[in-house]
């Protein structure tokens, strides 16, 4: 078996054969040797020693054959890589200027072409740069840890579905976890994405309490694609207080962002083809759709439907990069400590505001017509607010003082209250009323003023009632206390109220029915 090709092997033997010609050492055990190398005959060396000898002619001459020039690749780009039409545009200017070059054959252009320029040269003077990247190779950045960096991008859904009425197609704005492959954060919108989407997005990606964690926290680095212009800069304007860098893709360069680019594809292929008035669907003859009076799904509807597909993704999905894991087992695998975002500092991070002001009641707040409460809301019961909120996730709102602007705290929907987050208020309710009752104390104790307070809570059975202390009732609230003595008044001579337990309150009389 010949290690060197003839062609190369001719180079490379003739130097050594014609520097022991000059020194008179050459032998034709020589030549034998480096035939038998080369997988060529005895003469054919010999020939080729002498050629080198004459005009130190070393390797073979090539024939002179048509190449591709600067003005053959001109005219393939203006004809679409149709090489006839380039011949034909030879044949037509060389019949018009005698002084012209020869035109070469329709098969000696073909093979010119083939011989000259790459397949992707080819597939871009058809059709494209895309069709020319298709053929290019890429490299794969080194495996790292959970949250080192983050990709992220907007996905057009190719679905139309029902928006109040008429058809519009969404748009999903989602983050990824490149080494985990776990989806951090998802937004959805009926129109185009705006900022808010974005920085909603990008406040489940970072928080990692129930429902958005356990994946999260802050990342490395985030790479988005510089061609979105606005998800760059809202990215880059929410990110770098938190001193994480925002790195933005030259556009329209998705192999520099692989991960989000193949959970593109993904979505497209395992999920979003399945669903009704799916646009990129088989087409009849005409361009007709099969399915055109197929029910829309609301918005809504698919909303619950990508956000069941991402808890699919990140829980039961097993890339193949992942080696047999889950995303999310692959995030728990990995010891790399997190970096979390107080709750505090994200309270008016993507949050959005209807504009409008609601009042704590003994209800808690009223919101899209379900109640909201918090152990913070007792004694506040009057209180205008505003509201922020998540899109897509009503669970749970922020609530802020309507004149101030002031952040009071979270609030989570009463009908979906855990047994902890009840008991959480209860015991709130409890130390309030224990706060009102030694501060009565104190006042009793030093002779001060009785104190007039309302006390209601939200967190027991028939809490509608409020307790009044007024001054019949400033009794001693403990055994063995006596009520300060106090100059007559206009009610001097008047029986002494009745008396009751301990911090009984006056409750207001119903009125009576006549009748």
């Amino acid at each position: 078996m010949a290690v060197f090709p003839p062609a190369s092997g001719r180079a490379a033997a003739m130097p050594r054969l014609l520097d022991l010609d000059g020194r008179g050492e050459l032998r034709a055990a020589h030549v034998r040797l480096v035939a038998q190398a080369l997988g060529k005959s005895e003469r054919t060396v010999w020939r080729w020693l002498a050629a080198a000898r004459e005009d130190h002619r070393l390797a073979r001459v090539e024939s002179s054959h048509f190449t591709v020039t600067t003005e053959v690749r001109r005219l393939l780009a203006l004809w679409g890589g149709n090489a006839s039409r380039v011949h034909a545009e030879l044949v037509q200017r060389a019949a018009g200027d005698p002084d012209a070059p020869a035109v070469p054959s329709l098969s000696t252009l073909h093979r010119a072409i083939r011989r000259d320029l790459t397949r992707g040269e080819r597939a871009g003077l058809k059709s494209g740069e895309a069709a020319r990247r298709a053929h290019d190779v890429f490299g794969q950045r080194p495996a790292t840890h959970r949250n080192a960096a983050w990709e992220g991008d907007h996905k057009h859904v190719p679905v139309e579905v029902d928006v109040e009425g008429e058809l519009a197609t969404p748009w999903v704005t989602w983050f990824i976890d490149c080494a985990t492959k776990a989806i951090t954060g998802v937004a959805v919108t009926a129109h185009a994405p705006s900022r808010d989407a974005v920085l909603a997005s990008l406040r489940i990606a970072i928080t990692r309490s129930e429902p958005f964690g356990p994946v999260g926290g802050l990342p490395g680095e985030i790479r988005v694609d510089r061609g979105k212009e606005f998800l760059c800069q809202a990215v880059s304007a929410a990110m770098g207080a938190l001193a994480v860098p925002v790195t933005d893709l030259p556009a329209y360069t998705p192999h520099l962002k692989g991960t989000i680019e193949a959970l593109n594809d993904a979505v497209e292929e395992m999920f979003l083809v399945s669903l009704p008035r799916y646009t990129g669907r088989q087409r009849l003859t005409g361009g007709a759709l099969a399915d055109p009076d197929a029910p829309p799904l609301t918005y809504e509807a698919f909303v619950g439907l990508l956000l069941d597909w991402v808890t699919w993704w990140n829980t039961r999905h097993h890339p193949s990069a992942l080696n047999g894991k889950t995303p999310l087992q692959t995030w728990q695998a990995d010891a790399t400590p997190l970096t979390d975002v107080a709750a505090g500092q994200l309270a008016t991070f993507a949050l959005e505001d209807d504009g409008r002001t609601y009042t704590i009641s003994t209800s808690g707040v009223r919101w899209r017509r379900r109640d909201y409460l918090a152990p913070w809301m007792n004694g506040r019961t009057g209180t205008k607010v505003s509201v922020r909120h998540l899109p897509h996730h009503d669970d749970t709102i922020e609530v802020f003082d309507a004149a101030t602007g002031r952040h009071l705290g979270s609030a989570f929907l009463a009908a979906a209250a855990s047994r902890e987050q009840i008991r959480s208020g209860q015991a709130a309710a409890a130390a309030m009323s224990m706060s009102w009752f030694l501060s009565r104390l104190l006042c009793l104790m030093l002779g001060s003023p009785p104190l007039v307070v309302v006390s209601t809570s939200p967190w027991y059975a028939g809490s509608g009632a409020q307790c009044v202390p007024g001054p019949g009732s400033s009794r001693a609230v403990a055994r063995g206390l006596r009520r300060p003595s106090r100059p007559p008044g206009p009610d001097a001579g008047q029986p002494p109220p009745q008396r009751g337990r301990a911090r009984r309150c006056a409750q207001p009389q119903r009125p009576s029915v006549s009748g």
